[in-house]
């Protein structure tokens, strides 16, 4: 039976901006697994640290690689899988409760706190003589504003109330935040100690009793964290993840962080190995070509499949294959889709996104694409300046590239793609950048 097709409906399914969570049986309908084609099994390896070599003891982990390459995609699958296996997981996007441009570890570690016991506080008590509820209080007393006032807990969770009320005065106040750090920054190493012992201790006795393997915090979005620099002249990335990063390791659970790809590119990059004990884990693109510049087949497969399956999630892969010519007029549009990506996956729907505006019907034409990559293109070259130009030149060449700086102007901007293949890391520029200005 052909399945149906509607216009609109495929539109909202392939939108860019919305995250897959594969916990969501809806959302597991357009999943497909893109592991094979980026050169290595990422999840596979976040996954055997906490489920396989150390169930029963804290771990940290970090994630690292181009915004919108999916690793909130594979956080989301990650869970799932940890909480098939018996664990609970705490997921949560930072950036909805944090200033990426304005960031301390202590923030960082009170939005862990506040996660952790929205999703266990019920069962858990903090006892108001404790530390825990002490340091939250006093610091709520010590940047006291006007905000709407909260109604008293009827079941007594005063603590629910001081942390909640602490989140809503600071946001979006840098003064008020400043406060804050001034009298939590000398007592981190105590905040820090009583977190574990009356939240994530009890926490994680709790779901022990409860028949559960251990607790696992996901923090994600840290990856967008600017790269302004804090008063002293410290990047904010090196200032949270290399100078404090052993504070960010220190929760008594598995823990990962996203974190932002210019660390990678750093100077600072062997002392944040060792500040949190661990090496970053890369999610690189899809290999839609090999290194030497031959196409890729089983990467082109894989992105064709993921497009496919936003029009067509019931489907099978066999029957989306062949249902390809009701969604676009010649199956080599679609190759060409994927291939001007450059196996960058939010890359790929906001073309395909952009392709349906354009045409409004299916099957799409290959004038619609040829016009939305004519747009994605003058878009980039308008922000490509002289020297950008060079860096891309050899980039081409040579496939590499070298330094924080040249990560800021090129990767960050989209402008170049790394992947992974069995010789290790290459690098190409962006496909639609691929013509004879750069030759």
């Amino acid at each position: 039976m052909i399945a149906s097709l509607d216009v609109a409906t495929v539109y909202r399914a392939c939108n860019p901006s919305q995250t897959l969570d594969i916990t969501r049986r809806q959302d597991r309908r357009y999943y497909v697994d893109l592991s094979k084609t980026r050169g290595g099994d990422l999840l596979g390896e976040l996954d055997a640290t906490i489920r396989v070599f150390c169930p029963q003891e804290p771990t940290c982990q970090l994630l690292a690689g181009h915004i919108g390459c999916g690793k909130s995609t594979e956080l989301r699958r990650l869970q799932a899988i940890l909480q098939h296996h018996n664990f609970a997981v705490v997921y949560f996007e930072s950036s909805q409760d944090l200033d990426m441009a304005d960031l301390d570890v202590g923030d960082v570690l009170l939005a862990i706190a506040r996660q952790v016991y929205d999703r266990f506080g019920k069962t858990i008590t903090i006892e108001p003589g404790g530390q825990l509820f002490s340091l939250v209080k006093t610091a709520n007393s010590l940047v006291s504003t006007e905000i709407p006032p909260l109604e008293d807990p009827r079941d007594g969770d005063r603590f629910r109330v001081e942390i909640q009320k602490l989140s809503q005065r600071t946001h979006g106040r840098p003064d008020l935040r400043s406060q804050l750090r001034q009298y939590l920054e000398p007592r981190i190493q105590t905040f820090l100690d009583a977190f574990n012992q009356e939240l994530i201790n009890p926490v994680v006795q709790q779901l022990r009793q409860q028949g559960k393997i251990g607790l696992v915090i996901l923090v994600d979005n840290l990856d967008r964290l600017e790269s302004s620099q804090k008063p002293w002249g410290r990047p904010q990335p090196e200032y949270l993840f290399v100078d404090r990063g052993d504070r960010l390791c220190k929760l008594n659970c598995h823990v990962v962080y996203t974190i932002p790809s210019s660390l990678l590119f750093s100077r600072d990059l062997s002392r944040l190995n060792i500040s949190l004990g661990v090496d970053p884990k890369v999610l690189p693109m899809v290999s839609i070509k090999h290194r030497q510049g031959s196409p890729s087949k089983p990467g082109l497969s894989r992105l064709r499949q993921l497009i496919l399956a936003r029009a067509f999630p019931d489907a099978s892969p066999q029957q989306r294959q062949q249902w390809c010519d009701r969604l676009f007029d010649h199956s080599q549009t679609l190759n060409r889709l994927c291939y001007a990506s450059g196996g960058h996956p939010r890359n790929l729907l906001r073309l395909f996104h952009r392709q349906i505006e354009k045409d409004r019907q299916f099957p799409l034409s290959q004038q619609s694409l040829q016009s939305t990559l004519r747009e994605r293109r003058d878009q980039l070259l308008r922000s490509i300046t002289q020297e950008e130009k060079e860096l891309l030149k050899f980039v081409i060449k040579h496939k590499k590239i070298s330094g924080d700086a040249d990560y800021q102007s090129l990767i960050r901007s989209l402008l170049v793609f790394e992947y992974r293949d069995d010789k290790g890391s290459w690098f190409d520029v962006n496909p639609l950048l691929k013509s004879s200005t750069f030759k």
